[in-house]
């Protein structure tokens, strides 16, 4: 089902995905930067700490890093919100420092979709907002919609507006309404036509009266 005209979040795949990436990311730059340290200062001050305590430090370190980076997942998730309109559609996300944009649909170019090989495992893919640059006519990607577990239908129900055709639940709210929409639209046709028909058979009688 296509959210529209209520916020929405990334799935809830994101959050495992968002947690090892960036505690990946996060481990790899720790051991680079600190890991060369061990055992120099080890050595440095062996009267003081032995090699086995260093790595111990290093080890509790590197897990209260882990641990903050689990929380500022789960918090980060909570705080992604989109919404999606008639005529724009917004986002706001961010822990400490909250980031909220609006991006009306004729200024989106194009929708891209991207997937990791990672997001291939979690079943999930990014949507990158193309919109016209400000200068220069250059395109940039203004916003993405991460973590979204069926990205296709929500792209093309994007584009629809951007093409200037809102999508038919977008605009009558289901089924239904679509159907009764479409009987009135045939009805007021079918009345349309009745009279044009009982004008010319009016004519058709003035000119027959003037003949004779």
């Amino acid at each position: 089902m296509i959210p529209f005209k209520e916020d929405f979040k990334p799935s809830p795949q994101y959050k495992p995905y968002l947690a090892i990436y960036t505690i990946a990311v996060t481990a790899v730059l720790y051991v680079f930067t600190f890991g060369w340290l061990i055992f120099p200062a080890a050595t440095i001050f062996t009267s003081y700490v032995t090699t086995s305590v260093a790595i111990t430090v290093f080890v509790i370190i590197l897990l209260l890093v882990v641990a903050f980076v689990l929380v500022w997942v789960r918090l980060y998730y909570k705080s992604i919100v989109y919404h999606l309109n008639d005529t724009e559609m917004t986002w706001r996300r961010g822990v400490w420092f909250r980031k909220t944009g609006i991006v009306p649909y004729n200024r989106i170019t194009n929708v891209d979709i991207s997937q990791g090989p990672v997001m291939r495992i979690f079943k999930i893919s990014n949507l990158q907002i193309q919109t016209a640059g400000n200068s220069g006519g250059k395109a940039g990607s203004e916003i993405s919609i991460i973590g979204m577990e069926d990205a296709e239908p929500l792209r093309a129900f994007i584009m629809d507006f951007v093409r200037g055709v809102p999508p038919v639940t977008a605009v009558t709210g289901g089924e239904d309404s679509t159907v009764s929409s479409a009987s009135q639209t045939v009805s007021a046709s079918s009345n349309d036509m009745s009279a044009l028909i009982s004008e010319v058979k009016t004519i058709r009688q003035l000119l027959e009266e003037q003949k004779k």
